[in-house]
């Protein structure tokens, strides 16, 4: 902050020592001034100048310092009192504009959630054709033509599931519901929904369940594990797909394990960009790369953490480890 005021007040300094050189030249050139006197004399002056100098950054900075060490919150309480003249403009201006910006985000934010709430009914209307076609899917008796229709069926269910968890995810700390969720309870209608698929591809599933509950938010770990087996799925073929829960240090661990086309090295780092699909398979259209995002957004909000485990055509390994009860004790006291 001293070499900004320095900067600030630059002119005004060489100004000063412009004046005290020009006393000593006048002393140098009249005979009548003592040279020794009038150099004791801009001794003193400049020795006043700097006290002085020194006392007003102190003054003058007090302002800027507060002003540069506040928040960046839109919050009038956090802008200085104003010491002078300047000062003040300075805090009225910031206060218009922090005013105007308020507005401007509160009227963004009512738009936003407008919009979030349009397009959530939207696809809560999509849902119920969707319910009815599959109705219709399932009473087609050709069983090559209703597994093509439930693939299909099954791929627009489940990127509306994405979209609508993609616009709650802004506000899953106020979603969150935190009990005993069974297990085996979540993951049977997630398997059986992806059922037709399987059995197109020849994949089955292996579980077992040391550990039949966990702590966390039964909604939002659904949304995890059938991103999780979808993915394991859609990168399987005539395999099974294993389901192992058990505990640890008084921690729960659930790995899904696949023998699909895994993950390159290079790939792993980035799984959970949003976006990143992949730099090998970057022409898979079925990739959109929000899938894994959402999943580690979920997941640290529920205080999971994610380990993935990964060769290229040597299937991929995700380990969910759950929170102890105390880190839930404190999440639900928030």
């Amino acid at each position: 902050m001293i070499l900004h005021y320095l900067k600030e007040r630059l002119s005004w300094i060489l100004f000063i020592l412009c004046l005290q050189m020009f006393l000593i030249i006048f002393a140098f050139i009249d005979p009548s001034i003592a040279l020794s006197s009038m150099i004791y004399y801009v001794f003193l002056t400049l020795l006043s100048f700097l006290v002085f100098l020194f006392f007003r950054y102190q003054k003058e900075s007090f302002f800027f310092k507060q002003l540069k060490n506040r928040n960046t919150e839109l919050d009038f309480t956090s802008i200085p009192d104003p010491g002078s003249p300047f000062e003040e403009l300075v805090a009225d201006n910031l206060t218009e504009e922090i005013d105007r910006l308020r507005k401007e985000a509160s009227g963004i934010q009512q738009q936003s959630e407008q919009e979030m709430d349009e397009l959530l009914a939207w696809i809560h209307e999509v849902k119920t054709p969707l319910s009815t076609i599959r109705l219709i899917i399932d009473r087609i008796e050709d069983q090559k033509l209703r597994q093509q229709l439930t693939y299909e069926w099954l791929r627009v269910h489940l990127l509306l599931d994405q979209k609508l968890h993609q616009k709650r995810i802004h506000f899953l700390e106020n979603d969150l519901y935190i009990e005993q969720v069974d297990l085996r309870s979540l993951l049977i209608p997630e398997i059986k929904s992806l059922q037709s698929w399987c059995m197109e591809k020849g994949i089955g599933f292996d579980m077992e369940l040391n550990v039949p509950h966990v702590l966390s938010d039964a909604k939002w770990l659904a949304f995890i594990l059938r991103q999780l087996l979808t993915n394991a799925v859609k990168y399987s073929e005539n395999s099974d797909i294993k389901i192992i829960a058990y505990e640890k240090h008084g921690r729960t661990h659930v790995i899904l394990q696949d023998e699909g086309r895994g993950i390159e090295a290079q790939d792993l780092p980035r799984i959970f960009e949003k976006g990143f699909t992949s730099t090998v398979h970057h022409h898979d259209g079925r990739a959109t790369g929000m899938g894994l995002y959402l999943v580690k957004n979920a997941a640290t909000a529920l205080k999971i953490e994610i380990d993935v485990r990964s060769a290229s055509r040597r299937g991929t390994s995700v380990t969910l480890t759950f929170p102890d009860r105390n880190t839930f004790t404190d999440l639900r006291s928030m």
